[in-house]
C-alpha cells in the first residue's frame, strides 16, 4: 500500500501485483492524490499536469467501480482547478463521447458512469469557467437518461444535479429541458432513480423560479405520485423537494425574485396544495373526480407519510420566527386536516391521520421554538380546543335535533382534539415546571378548557384529555393533590352523567399513574379517597342500568389505577380487594349455569366488562406491588382466576344466544386473563394448562377468527440486527413514529389510548412519548403468544407434540394471505416459547417433538416471506441452543449445507445462509467449531454472487454474525474474508444499500475479531489495518447513511484497538458535520464515536473540530472537502461552529434531541472534555455554562446578552456568517434565530459548573485571590477560578432563581458548593474579612424564594442545607446581614413545630418529613458552629471584633433551643426506632412517629439516613452543656406521646437520653453502609466525644463497664474499615475520654474504700485483681489495648515483630510520618501510658511489658532528626509516656519489687541499644534517645538503674553526643548532664560526674583554639560553661579552689585582647561578652578562691584587667548615645518544648 502513495501512479508496482489486487491499488493511490493536490506545491503540479491527466482519463476506461469512480471524478476536477486548463476541453470532449457511444454491454458500463462522474465533477468543480460548452453537455446526457438503464439513470441525473451546481443561473436556458425530462423519471420503479431525481429538482428549483410559480400545482402532484409505493429513502428525499419547492414558493429568494417579476403563492394556495397531497395523494384534481365524489378510495398512506413529512420540511425551512407569527394558522390548517372525513375513513385510518398530525405538530413546534415562543403555542392550541368544545356542546345540547349535520361533526372534533390535547400535554411535559405561566394565566385557563373536554362525547378525546391533566402534574407536581380532589368532587356531584363518570375517573386514574413521576408523591389520605369512590361507582353501579356500563368500568379503572402507588399503599385495602374480587366472578360451576341461563344481551356485556375490569385491576396490583405477593395472597387470587377460566370456555355459547356485539368485551377478557397469569408464576395454575392451551393456540391460529390479525411481537423476538434483512422494518429513525404506520403487520403504528384505557395509568413504554396499546384484536393475540412463551417450558412433552403437529396442520390447512397470517403467528409463539425454554434452561424433548419442530422450522426457511424466513432462522438458532446436543446441531447444519450447494432460488438460498449464521449465533463459536469452514466457504462463495443482490446481504449478514460468535477461532479466515469485503465494497453499486450495510457489519466484526493485534508492525497485521482503513473509507464516501455511520463504528472500533492509525484530523471534521445529519443513527453514531474519542483525546477533538470552522472562512476548501457527506442535512441547521467550538455544538444538540441514548452520549461527551479540558480553559467553559444557563424564557433578555460581547467578536461572527458553509431560505440568517436552551440543557449546565469547581479542588492557586493575581501577573494566559466568583455566583443566582424546579434544585448545589469552597478565601485589600462577604446579597435573594410556602419540600430541604452551611461557613460576621438568612430558617421552625395535622398538604407526607428534618438538619449545623466558635472565643479571649456578634447569634439560638432540642430528641427517638431490624416491627407506635406515618415508613427511613448525624452531634453539645437538661422545663413536650403520660423522674430522663445517644451511635458505627458520607462517621464521632466530656456521662459510661468495652470494640472495627486520619483521630479522643471515665471512676472506688477503713486489708482495685489476668471481651484494658495496638501497627508497621522474622523483611531507615499520622500515634501512646493506672498491681503487669515494648518502639522509630531540631510530637509523647509509667505508684508496691525491677532495666536497655549509634541510621535522632535515657536516670532509683552494665551504657550514649559535631547535641547533651548532675541522689549522679566532667573540662579548653563559628557553637559552649559553673556551685567549700582553678582559665581564656575585639566576628564577640560577664558574676560570689586562682597566674589577671577596662569604656560611649531605656532580662536561648522533668 505504501507504494501507492506517490503524485504518479506507480506503474511497475502496478504490474507486479495480482490482478484482484489492482483496483484496490488504485484506490489507495486515488486516495492520497485526493489529500496531496489540495495541499500540494502548484509548480509541482503542473510540471507533472500532463502525464497525471493522462492516467486519470486512462483509468476512466478501465472500468472502474463506485467508489473509485468518485474519486477519479474529484481528482480530475481538482487537479484542472489547481493546474493549467488547457486540455480540459479535450477530457470533457473525451468523456462525451464515451456516453455517446452505443455499446450497452454490462462490462462496457462501469467506463460510461466514470465518464459521466467526471462531467459531473468538472461543472461542479470549475462551473462558469468551462463557459458555452453546458448547452452540448446537459443534452448529451438527457439523451443518454432516456436509453440507460436504472443504475445510469441514477448516476446521469445525480451528474445534472452537479452540474446545475456549479453553473446556478447561468444554465437558465436548460432548466425546462431538465425539468421536463426528470419530471417523468419521478415514478421511475427504481427507488435508488427516484431519490436521484428528487435530488436534481431540489438544486433545479434553486435557480428555475418556474417550478415553484407556474409549475407549482403540477410539481405537488408528480411528488405525490412519486411518494406511491415508495421506500423510506425516496420519502425522505422527496419530502425534502416538496417542502423546500413549498417554502420557497411562499418566501422567494431574494435574487431570482429581483431578475424576474414573479408572483408569490398565498400561505392558504401553498397549504391547500400540501392538504391535497395529505387527503386525496396521487390522484390528479381532474382524472379521476367522478370516484372522487363518491368519496371511494383512500389514499396510500406512504403518500400521507411522505407529505407529513414534507410539511416538516416546509416549517423547518421557513424557520422558528416564521412559525412563532403563523402558528395561529398553522395550526388551525392541519387539525382540518384531521377532521376531514376522508383522513378518517376507518377507525384505523383515522388513528394514522392523527398520528401523522401529532408529529407534524411536534417536529415543528417542540423543536423550532424557544419556551416562551411554546408558551405562546400552547394558549393558541387552548383557543382552539375551547372553540372546538363550544361546537361540539352545542350540537349536543340541541334536543330539537334541527342540527342533522352536528353528529358528524362531533366525531370529527374527537380526533381534533386528541391531536391538540396530545401536543398541548407534549408541549407542557417538556417544558415541566417552565410551563407555570401557561397554567397560571387565567386568561388562558388552561385547565378549565382541559377538564371541559372530560366531558366529550366521544371516549377517544376524555382520554386525551385526561393524558394532558397527567401531563401537567408530572410538570408541576403541586397540582396534582389539587387536581385528584377536583375530579373526586366532580364525580360525586355529576354522578348522574355518563360522561361525566367515564371523564372523571380517566382523569384520576392518569393523575395516580403520573405519581410515580413526581419524587414528593401525594398525601396517603389520597388512596383512601379513591377507594371509597371506586367502591360508590361498583355498588352503584347496578342501581341505573343507563349508568350501568360506565361506573363498572370506572370503578375498576380506578381500583387499577390505585395499585399503581406501590405496596406502602396497597397494603392497607388489600382485604377489600381481595374480596371484590372474589365477589365479582360467580363462585362455582352451578353459579355460572345459573348466570348462563338467567342474563340478557346488556347485563351480560356489564358483567363481562366488569370481570374485564377486575382482571385488569389484578394484573396491575401483582405488576407493582410484587412484595404483596405472598403465598396466601396468590391463593386468594387464584379463587376468580380460575373462576374467570371456567367461564372462558362458556362465552362462545353466551355469544350464540346473545349476539356478536358481546365478541370485543369476551377478548377484553381473554386479554385481561392472559395478562395477568403471564405475571403469575406458571405453578400456580398448572392444573388448567390444558384449557388455556386449547385458549391460547385457537388464539393465535386464529380459529375461530375470521379477520387475518398478525401479532406485532415478532419484530421484538427476532434479532435487532436482522432488521436489515427484514427490509420493510425500519431501524430507528426520527420518523419512527409514523413510518411505523407502514410495517407489514396488522394495524402496526395504529396505537391509541381508546384502544385500552388501563394503558392511561400504567407507565408508559421507554421511547414513547404517550402509550399507544394496539387495537383489541392485536393486543389479544400478543397477549396470548407471550403467555404461550410463559407457559410452554411447564408442559408436557406429549402436549408440545400434539402442539406442534397442530402448528403444521393448520398452516397446511389455510390458504393464501391468511396462510401468512397464521404462519407469522405461529412462528412468533413458537420463538416466544424457545426464549422461554432458554431463559428456563429447559430442553425441548425428545426426539420426536425435535423432529416435528424441526419440519415445521425448515418449511419455512423456504418461505417467499423474508419476514418468515428471518424468523425461521432465528427458531432454528434458539432450537439449537435447546437442544444443545452437538449430533442435532450438526443435522442441522448439514441440511443447509446440501441445500445451499444444490438450490439455484433466491429464496432458499436466502433462507439457508441466514441459517448458518444463527447457528452460530447461539451455539457460540465453541459449539459450532467444526462446521466453520464449510460455513465459512459456502457464504464467501454467496457473498460474491452478483446477480442476486439480496443472496449477497443475507450471505454477508451471516457471515458477520459467524464472524462475531467465532472469535479468535475465526482468526485463519481473516485475509480471504477481508479481501472479499473490500472487492465488494469496490464494485456494488452504491444504490444496493443493504449490501453495504452487511459489508459494514462484517468489517466491524473483522475489527473485533483481529482486536488488540492492529496495533502490530508486522507484515500480514498492516496490510490487514489499511485494507481496515480503505474499507472504512469507502463507506464513510457513501450516500446512504446507514453505510457512514457503519463506517464511524468501524473506525471507532479502530481507534479503540489501535488508535495511533486512526486519522483525527480527517474524522473529526467529518463527525462534526454528521451532527447535523437528518439520520438519527448517523447523529448517534457521531456522537457516540465522539465520546469515545473524548475520553482519551478530548483536546485534540476540539482543536480539530475548530479546525473545521477556521476552514469555514473560506468556503472554496470546505465545500470541496466535504461535499459528499452533505447529502442530507436538516435545513435550517448549520453547523456553525463558532469561538465555542465543538462544545458549543453539543449544548446545542442537547436543546433539539429527544433520543435517550443520543442525549446521554452527548452529555458523557461534554462530561469528558470538561473533565480534561475545563481547568486548562477555564474562561471559555464558565462562558458557555453562563451563555446557557443566562438564556432566560424571557426573549429580550437574550439579544441584551447577544450585545453584551465585544464588537470585533460580532464583527468576526459576520465574516464567519456571510459564508457559513450553507446557508437555507432566505439570504439573511436572521429569519432563523437559534432556539434559547431550554430548561434540561440549562440543569446540565448548572451541573456542569459544580463539576468545574470540583475539578479545581487540586490546585490551591484557584481558591487563593492572591495568589491567582500573582500567577496572573506572571502568566496572562492562565487562569484562577477565584478570579470568576461573581460569574459563578451569579449562575448560581440565576439557576437558583428559575422557573424549573429542577434547575433550582442544581442551582442551591452550586451554591453550596460555592460556599464550601470559597468560604476561607481572605480578601487581600481588607485584610480581616473575606471574599465572599461582598456577596451575602445574592445569597440572600437567591435562598429567599425557596422558603416561600408554595416553594416544593425537596426545594426547601436543600436550602436549609444551603442556609446552615453559609451561617456555619463564618463568612458574615455582621449580624444584621446575618438575619436576613437566619429569619428565613426561622420561619422554617414554625413549619415544623406545627405538628403532623398541617391543613393544605400538596405532597405525601414523607415530602412532609423530609422538609422538617432538613430544617432540624440546618438548625443542627447551625448550632454546632455557633458552639464551636463559642468555644474557641473563651480559648481565646483576645479576639474582640467578632465574638459579640456571635455572643448574639448565641442568643438567637438560645431562644429556639428549649423547643429545638425537644424536637431534636423526637426525632432522634423515631431514627433509634427505624433502625430497628425487620423482626421487632411490633415495637413501632402505630400511629408512627414525631415526624414520619405509619405509611411513609419506607421512605422516611431515607430521609432520617441523611439527616440525623448533625443532630445527634448538636444533642450531644446541647446536653453537655446543659448537663443533660437540667433545669429544663419538661412542662410542654413538643411532641406530644401518649406514652410519655408518665412523667419520669430527672435521673431516669437522663438515663434514657444516654441510652438513646449511645444507642444510635454504637449502632450506626458498628457497620456504616459504605456509601455513608465521612461526615456523618465524625458527627457520630465528635457526638460521643462530647457526651463523654460531661461527667454525667462519664459515670455512666464507667458504672457500666461492658458498654464501654462493647463502644471499643465497635470504634475498633470502624478503623478497621475507614481510612481518614481525622476519622482516626477523632476515635483515639473518644479512647482517650473513655479511659478518663474509667480512671474517674477507680478514683472514687479508692476513695469509697479507703473511707470505710479497709486501708490494711487493701483489695487490688482495678482490672487485673489478685492475678492478673484480663479477660478479653469483658475488660476495658484489652479492649483498648487491641485497638491502640491496631493504630500503631497500621501507622508503623516496623512495630510489628512478626515483620522483622519473616524472612521477606528488609530493615527500612525510620522516616518522618505524615503530621496527621504523627498526632495519631502521639495520641495512641499517651493512652497507652495511661492504661496500667486502670489496672491492679498484678494487672498492671500483665499489661507493660506490651505498653514499655510499644512506646520505646515508637521512640525508636520515630526520633528523626529534623531540619529545625523540633522535637516530634510522638517522641515528646512516648518521653511523656516513659515518665508517667515510671513514677507511677506501682514501684512503691512491695509485692511486685521484682517484676517491676526487671521492667525498668529492660526498658532501659532497649531504649540503650536503640541509641547505639548504627550505619543503617545516620539520621537518628540522639538527643530525643538522650532524653529518654536522662527520663530513666532521673525518675528511676538508682538500684533500678545503677547496675553497671546501664551505666557504662549511658554513659557511653552522653560520650558520643558530647563528641558529636553538631552542636545542637552537644548543647541539649550538656543541659540533660546538668539534670543528672543536680540529681538528689548522690549515688546516682556521682559516678556520672566522675566519668564526665573531666571530657567536658577538656571540649571547653579547646575552644579557645578553635572559637565557635555560628550560635549554635556558641551556645553549645555556653551550656557547657553552665554545667561546670554549677559544679563548682556543688563542690564542698574545700575543693572549690580546684574547681574554679579549671573554670576561670577557661572563661579567661575566652576573652579577646581590645585590638582584635574590633575586627572580630559577632560570634566570637558574643563568647568574648559572655565570658566577661560570667567571670564577674563569679568574682563576688566566691571572693576567696577567685583570687587564689587570678594570683596564681599573672597573666590571667593582666587580660581580664584589660577586658573590664575595654568593656568600662564602651558602656559609657553607649550609655551616651542612648536614653535611658529599661534593661531587658536575657533569658536563655534554649528553652524545652515540654518539660518532661
Amino acid at each position: 500500500m505504501e507504494l501507492a502513495h506517490s503524485l504518479l501512479l506507480n506503474e511497475d508496482a502496478l504490474a507486479q501485483i495480482t490482478e484482484a489486487k489492482r483496483p484496490v491499488f488504485i484506490f489507495e493511490w486515488l486516495r492520497f492524490l485526493d489529500k496531496v493536490l489540495v495541499a500540494a506545491n502548484k509548480v509541482d503540479v503542473k510540471e507533472k499536469q500532463k502525464k497525471l491527466v493522462e492516467q486519470l482519463t486512462g483509468l476512466i476506461s478501465s472500468a472502474p467501480g463506485p467508489p473509485t469512480r468518485k474519486l477519479l471524478a474529484k481528482n480530475l476536477a481538482t487537479l484542472y482547478s489547481i493546474g493549467d486548463t488547457f486540455t480540459v476541453f479535450q477530457t470533457l470532449d473525451k468523456c462525451n463521447e464515451i456516453i455517446k457511444s452505443k455499446d450497452d454491454t454490462p462490462a462496457y458500463l462501469p467506463t460510461k458512469l466514470a465518464a459521466v462522474a467526471c462531467v459531473g465533477a468538472f461543472y461542479d468543480k470549475m462551473g462558469r469557467m468551462l463557459g458555452s460548452s453546458f448547452p452540448d453537455t446537459i443534452n448529451n446526457l438527457l439523451k443518454a437518461v432516456k436509453s440507460a438503464e436504472s443504475q445510469g439513470r441514477g448516476e446521469i441525473l445525480l451528474s445534472l444535479q452537479k452540474v446545475l451546481c456549479g453553473l446556478g443561473g447561468a444554465a437558465a436556458s436548460c432548466h425546462r429541458d431538465i425539468y421536463k425530462n426528470a419530471r417523468s423519471l419521478l415514478t421511475d420503479r427504481s427507488m435508488a432513480v427516484r431519490c436521484a431525481v428528487a435530488k436534481c429538482l431540489l438544486e433545479l428549483q434553486n435557480e428555475a423560479v418556474f417550478m415553484w410559480t407556474t409549475e407549482l400545482e403540477n410539481v405537488a402532484t408528480l411528488c405525490f405520485k412519486a411518494l406511491e409505493g415508495s421506500n423510506y429513502g425516496v420519502r425522505v428525499a422527496v419530502a425534502k423537494l416538496l417542502g423546500t419547492v413549498m417554502a420557497t414558493a411562499l418566501m422567494p429568494k431574494q435574487a431570482a425574485v429581483m431578475r424576474q417579476n414573479v408572483k408569490r403563492a398565498t400561505l392558504e394556495e401553498v397549504l391547500e396544495l400540501m392538504a391535497t397531497g395529505f387527503l386525496r395523494g396521487g390522484s390528479g384534481f381532474l382524472k379521476s373526480g367522478g370516484e372522487m365524489l363518491k368519496g371511494g378510495g383512500s389514499v396510500s398512506r406512504e403518500v400521507r407519510v411522505g407529505v407529513t413529512q414534507a410539511y416538516v420540511v416546509f416549517v423547518t425551512t421557513l424557520g422558528g420566527q416564521w412559525l412563532e407569527r403563523n402558528f395561529a394558522t398553522f395550526l388551525s390548517h392541519v387539525l382540518d386536516l384531521v377532521s376531514h372525513p376522508r383522513a378518517t375513513q376507518t377507525h384505523v385510518e383515522a388513528v394514522y391521520s392523527r398520528r401523522c398530525v401529532s408529529f407534524m405538530l411536534r417536529a415543528t413546534l417542540g423543536g423550532l421554538l424557544g419556551e416562551k415562543a411554546q408558551i405562546a403555542a400552547g394558549k393558541e392550541i387552548c383557543q382552539a380546543i375551547s372553540k372546538q368544545m363550544r361546537a361540539v356542546e352545542a350540537v349536543v345540547n340541541d334536543i330539537s335535533g334541527e342540527n342533522k349535520a352536528g353528529a358528524a361533526d362531533v366525531s370529527a372534533s374527537q380526533h381534533v382534539m386528541v391531536c391538540a390535547l396530545k401536543e398541548l400535554g407534549s408541549l407542557v411535559q417538556s417544558l415541566s415546571a417552565t410551563a407555570s405561566p401557561l397554567i397560571q394565566e387565567p386568561s388562558i385557563g388552561l385547565l378549565e378548557t382541559v377538564t371541559s373536554v372530560l366531558l366529550h362525547p366521544s371516549m377517544a378525546a376524555r382520554l386525551a384529555a385526561a393524558w394532558c391533566l397527567r401531563c401537567v402534574a408530572v410538570a408541576l407536581p403541586y397540582q396534582l393533590t389539587p387536581l385528584l380532589d377536583r375530579c373526586a368532587e366532580r364525580i360525586n356531584n355529576l354522578k348522574s352523567s355518563p360522561e361525566a363518570v367515564s371523564g372523571y375517573s380517566f382523569a384520576m386514574a392518569a393523575l395516580l399513574g403520573g405519581v410515580h413521576q413526581c419524587p414528593l408523591g401525594i398525601p396517603h389520605s389520597k388512596g383512601k379517597l379513591v377507594v371509597s369512590i371506586a367502591e360508590d361507582l361498583l355498588r352503584t353501579a347496578a342501581q341505573n342500568s343507563r349508568l350501568s356500563l360506565q361506573r363498572t368500568q370506572a370503578g375498576w379503572l380506578l381500583l387499577g389505577a390505585l395499585m399503581t402507588l406501590g405496596p406502602s399503599l396497597v397494603r392497607y385495602h388489600l382485604p377489600k380487594m381481595l374480596l371484590l374480587w372474589r365477589n365479582v366472578f360467580p363462585r362455582s360451576q352451578k353459579e355460572l349455569e345459573a348466570e348462563k341461563a338467567r342474563g340478557d344481551a346488556f347485563t351480560w356485556q356489564v358483567t363481562l366488562e366488569g370481570r374485564a375490569g377486575a382482571l385488569c385491576a389484578m394484573r396491575s396490583f401483582v405488576a407493582h406491588c410484587p412484595e404483596l405477593l405472598t403465598e396466601d395472597v396468590i391463593r386468594r387470587l387464584m379463587t376468580p382466576i380460575e373462576c374467570a377460566m371456567t367461564m372462558m370456555s362458556q362465552v362462545p355459547a353466551i355469544i350464540k344466544v346473545h349476539g356478536a356485539h358481546l365478541k370485543a368485551s369476551a377478548a377484553m377478557v381473554r386479554l385481561r386473563l392472559y395478562d395477568i397469569l403471564a405475571l403469575l408464576p406458571p405453578k400456580t395454575y398448572e392444573g388448567s394448562f390444558n384449557a388455556l392451551l386449547r385458549e391460547l393456540v385457537a388464539e393465535f391460529t386464529l380459529t375461530d377468527n375470521s379477520a387475518n390479525t398478525t401479532t406485532s411481537l415478532l419484530r421484538s423476538l427476532c434479532h435487532y440486527d436482522d432488521s436489515v434483512l427484514m427490509g420493510s422494518w425500519l431501524q430507528e429513525t426520527d420518523h419512527k413514529c409514523i413510518e411505523d404506520q407502514l410495517q407489514p403487520n396488522s394495524a402496526s403504528g395504529s396505537g391509541a389510548l381508546e384502544h385500552d384505557p388501563s394503558s392511561i395509568y400504567l407507565r408508559v413504554p421507554v421511547g414513547e412519548a404517550i402509550p399507544g396499546p394496539l387495537p383489541l384484536g392485536v393486543s389479544v393475540i400478543d397477549a396470548s403468544v407471550a403467555l404461550f412463551g410463559v407457559v410452554f417450558p411447564h408442559v408436557s412433552f406429549k402436549h408440545r407434540l400434539q402442539m406442534l403437529d397442530h402448528f403444521a396442520e393448520c398452516i397446511k390447512q389455510a390458504k393464501g394471505v391468511r396462510q401468512q397470517a397464521v404462519q407469522l403467528n405461529i412462528f412468533t409463539a413458537v420463538l416466544s416459547a424457545l426464549k422461554g425454554l432458554a431463559e428456563n434452561k429447559s430442553t425441548l424433548g425428545p426426539e420426536e417433538v425435535r423432529k416435528s419442530a424441526l419440519a415445521l422450522v425448515m418449511g419455512a426457511l423456504d418461505n417467499p416471506n423474508p419476514i418468515l424466513r428471518c424468523a425461521a432462522g432465528e427458531a432454528l438458532g434458539r432450537m439449537a441452543q435447546v437442544v444443545g446436543e452437538a449430533t442435532f446441531i450438526a443435522r442441522m447444519a448439514q441440511t443447509s449445507f446440501d441445500k445451499l450447494k444444490s438450490a439455484r432460488d433466491v429464496v432458499s438460498r436466502t433462507g439457508h445462509s441466514l441459517a448458518l449464521g444463527c447457528l452460530h449465533r447461539y451455539v457460540g463459536g465453541i459449539g459450532s467449531g467444526q462446521h466453520l469452514k464449510t460455513s465459512v466457504s459456502i457464504l464467501l462463495a454467496l457473498a460474491q454472487d452478483g446477480s442476486s443482490h439480496e443472496v449477497q446481504t443475507w450471505a454477508l449478514h451471516s457471515l458477520a454474525l459467524i464472524v462475531d460468535s467465532s472469535g479468535p477461532m475465526y482468526r485463519g479466515y481473516v485475509e480471504p474474508t477481508l479481501s472479499l469485503v473490500l472487492t465488494l465494497l469496490l464494485t456494488v453499486p452504491p444504490s444496493h444499500t443493504e449490501v453495504h450495510q452487511c459489508l459494514g457489519r462484517c468489517l466491524g466484526a473483522l475489527i473485533t475479531t483481529v482486536g488488540p493485534e492492529l496495533q502490530g508492525n508486522g507484515a500480514t497485521i498492516s496490510t490487514i489495518r489499511s485494507s481496515c482503513l480503505v474499507g472504512c473509507a469507502i463507506m464513510q464516501d457513501h450516500s446512504d447513511s446507514l453505510v457512514q455511520a457503519a463506517a464511524i463504528s468501524c473506525l471507532q472500533q479502530l481507534h479503540m484497538f489501535a488508535p495511533r492509525h486512526v486519522n483525527l484530523s480527517s474524522l473529526v471534521p467529518c463527525l462534526c458535520v454528521h451532527l447535523c445529519s437528518s439520520h438519527l443513527l448517523l447523529r448517534r453514531a457521531a456522537v457516540a464515536c465522539l465520546r469515545q474519542l473524548a475520553q482519551r483525546e478530548a483536546a485534540e477533538v476540539c482543536e480539530y473540530a475548530m479546525s473545521l470552522a477556521k476552514r469555514a472562512g473560506d468556503n472554496t476548501t470546505i465545500s470541496e472537502h466535504w461535499n459528499s457527506y452533505f447529502v442530507d442535512f436538516v435545513p435550517g441547521l448549520d453547523l456553525n461552529i463558532t469561538e465555542t467550538g465543538l462544545e458549543g455544538v453539543l449544548f446545542g444538540m442537547l436543546d433539539r434531541e429527544t433520543d435517550r441514548k443520543l442525549c446521554s452520549d452527548i452529555h458523557d461527551t461534554l462530561g469528558h472534555m470538561l473533565s480534561s479540558l475545563a481547568v486548562e480553559k477555564l474562561s471559555h467553559w464558565l462562558k458557555l455554562c453562563k451563555d446557557v444557563l443566562a438564556a432566560t424564557t424571557d426573549v429580550a433578555a437574550v439579544v441584551v446578552f447577544e450585545v453584551e460581547k465585544d464588537e470585533e467578536d460580532s464583527e468576526k461572527k459576520d465574516e464567519m456568517d456571510d459564508d457559513t458553509m450553507f446557508t437555507g431560505l432566505g439570504d439573511d440568517d436572521k429569519s432563523k434565530p437559534s432556539v434559547a436552551p431550554r430548561w434540561v440543557t440549562r440543569v446540565f449546565a448548572a451541573d456542569c459548573l459544580c463539576r468545574i469547581i470540583l475539578l479545581c479542588e487540586n490546585d490551591k492557586a484557584h481558591f487563593d485571590l492572591a495568589a491567582a493575581r500573582s500567577a496572573q501577573a506572571k502568566n496572562p494566559k492562565g487562569d484562577q477560578l477565584v478570579l470568576h466568583l461573581s460569574d459563578l455566583i451569579r449562575m448560581a443566582f440565576m439557576a437558583a432563581t428559575d422557573h424549573s424546579h429542577q434547575l433550582r434544585m442544581a442551582g442551591l448545589q452550586a451554591l453550596e458548593d460555592i460556599i464550601k469552597k470559597f468560604a476561607s478565601v481572605p480578601e487581600p485589600e481588607f485584610p480581616g474579612h473575606v471574599i465572599l462577604e461582598q456577596y451575602q446579597a445574592n445569597v440572600g435573594a437567591a435562598l429567599r424564594p425557596a422558603f416561600s410556602p408554595d416553594t416544593p419540600s425537596d426545594i426547601t430541604a436543600k436550602a436549609c442545607q444551603v442556609c446552615s452551611t453559609w451561617i456555619g461557613s463564618g463568612v458574615v460576621s455582621d449580624l444584621n446581614d446575618l438575619r436576613r438568612v437566619h429569619t428565613l430558617l426561622v420561619s422554617s421552625l414554625d413549619k415544623v413545630q406545627a405538628g403532623k395535622g398541617s391543613s393544605s398538604q400538596l405532597y405525601s407526607e414523607s415530602a412532609t418529613t423530609m422538609e422538617k428534618l432538613a430544617v432540624l438538619k440546618a438548625w443542627a449545623e447551625v448550632y454546632v458552629v455557633a458552639m464551636k466558635i463559642k468555644k474557641e472565643a473563651q480559648s481565646k479571649p483576645s479576639k474582640p471584633v467578632r465574638t459579640a456578634d456571635d455572643d448574639e447569634d448565641e442568643e438567637d439560638l438560645g431562644a429556639n433551643l428549649p423547643s429545638l432540642s425537644r424536637l431534636w430528641l423526637a426525632m432522634l427517638r423515631d431514627y433509634a426506632l427505624l433502625t430497628l431490624p425487620a423482626e421487632f416491627s411490633s415495637q413501632l407506635p402505630p400511629d408512627g412517629g414525631a415526624f414520619y406515618t405509619p405509611e411513609t415508613i419506607d421512605t422516611a427511613r431515607l430521609h432520617y439516613r441523611s439527616s440525623w448525624a448533625p443532630v445527634l452531634h448538636a444533642v450531644a453539645l446541647w446536653l453537655s452543656s446543659t448537663g443533660f437538661g437540667a433545669g429544663e422545663e419538661e412542662l410542654a413536650p413538643a411532641v406530644p406521646q401518649a406514652a410519655s403520660s408518665t412523667t419520669k423522674t430527672f435521673e431516669e430522663s437522663v438515663k434514657d437520653r444516654m441510652h438513646l445517644m449511645l444507642g444510635v451511635s454504637i449502632e450506626f458505627l458498628c457497620f456504616p453502609r459504605p456509601e455513608e458520607p465521612i461526615e456523618h462517621v465524625m458527627s457520630c464521632l465528635l457526638a460521643l466525644f462530647t457526651l463523654l466530656e460531661s461527667p454525667c456521662f462519664k459515670i455512666h459510661i464507667a458504672e457500666d463497664q461492658l458498654l464501654a468495652v462493647e463502644l471499643l470494640n465497635v470504634l475498633h472495627r470502624l478503623l478497621l474499615t475507614r481510612d481518614p486520619p481525622a476519622v482516626q483521630l477523632q476515635v483515639t479522643a473518644v479512647v482517650q475520654e473513655t479511659i478518663r471515665a474509667a480512671q474517674n471512676h477507680l478514683q472514687r472506688q479508692k476513695a469509697s474504700n479507703e473511707e470505710e477503713g479497709e486501708k490494711d486489708s487493701q483489695p487490688s482495685v482495678g482490672e487485673g485483681g489478685d492475678t492478673g489476668e484480663l479477660v478479653p471481651g469483658k475488660s476495658l484494658v484489652f479492649a483498648a489495648m487491641e485497638l491502640l495496638v491496631f493504630v500503631l501497627v497500621r501507622h508503623l508497621p516496623q512495630l510489628n515483630a512478626r515483620v522483622k522474622e519473616s524472612p521477606s523483611h528488609v530493615p527500612h531507615r525510620p522516616q518522618r510520618l505524615p503530621e496527621e499520622s504523627a498526632r495519631l500515634v502521639a495520641n495512641t501512646v499517651s493512652i497507652l501510658a495511661e492504661l496500667p493506672s486502670l489496672c491492679s498491681p498484678a494487672g498492671s503487669m500483665t499489661i507493660l511489658p506490651t505498653v514499655l515494648f510499644l512506646i520505646t518502639g515508637v521512640l525508636r522509630e520515630t526520633a528523626v532528626k529534623t531540619a529545625d531540631n523540633s522535637v516530634p510530637v510522638t517522641v515528646s509523647a512516648a518521653l511523656q509516656g516513659i515518665k508517667t509509667i515510671i513514677t507511677s505508684p506501682l514501684a512503691r508496691v512491695e509485692s511486685m519489687q521484682t517484676q517491676w525491677t526487671g521492667l525498668v532495666r529492660s526498658s532501659l536497655a532497649s531504649v540503650l541499644e536503640h541509641s547505639q549509634p548504627d550505619e543503617s541510621r545516620p539520621d537518628m535522632d540522639e538527643v530525643s534517645m538522650l532524653t529518654a535515657i536522662t527520663l530513666f536516670l532521673l525518675s528511676a532509683s538508682n538500684e533500678l538503674v545503677g547496675v553497671t552494665v546501664l551505666q557504662k551504657g549511658c554513659m557511653d550514649r552522653f560520650r558520643n553526643a558530647l563528641k558529636s559535631s553538631d552542636p545542637w547535641v552537644q548543647a541539649r547533651c550538656y543541659q540533660l548532664l546538668l539534670s543528672v548532675f543536680q540529681h538528689s541522689s548522690r549515688a546516682l549522679s556521682t559516678p556520672y560526674i566522675h566519668a564526665l566532667a573531666p571530657l567536658m573540662v577538656e571540649k571547653l579548653k579547646a575552644v579557645e583554639r578553635s572559637r565557635p563559628g555560628t550560635a549554635a557553637e556558641l551556645q553549645a559552649v555556653q551550656e557547657g560553661i553552665r554545667v561546670l559553673e554549677n559544679l563548682v556551685g556543688m563542690g564542698e567549700e574545700q575543693n572549690r579552689v580546684q574547681l574554679l582553678a579549671l573554670l576561670v582559665p577557661t572563661l579567661v581564656s575566652y576573652l579577646l585582647d581590645e585590638n582584635a575585639i574590633s575586627s572580630a566576628p559577632q560570634v566570637s564577640k558574643g563568647l568574648h561578652d559572655f565570658a566577661l560577664q560570667n567571670l564577674m558574676r563569679i568574682g563576688p560570689l566566691y571572693p576567696a578562691a577567685f583570687k587564689i586562682v587570678i594570683g596564681a597566674a599573672p597573666e590571667l589577671k593582666i587580660r581580664l584587667e584589660s577586658a573590664i577596662l575595654a568593656n568600662q569604656a564602651s558602656n559609657r560611649a553607649k550609655a551616651a548615645a542612648r536614653q535611658a531605656q529599661p534593661t531587658v532580662q536575657a533569658a536563655p536561648t534554649i528553652k524545652l518544648k515540654t518539660s518532661f522533668f
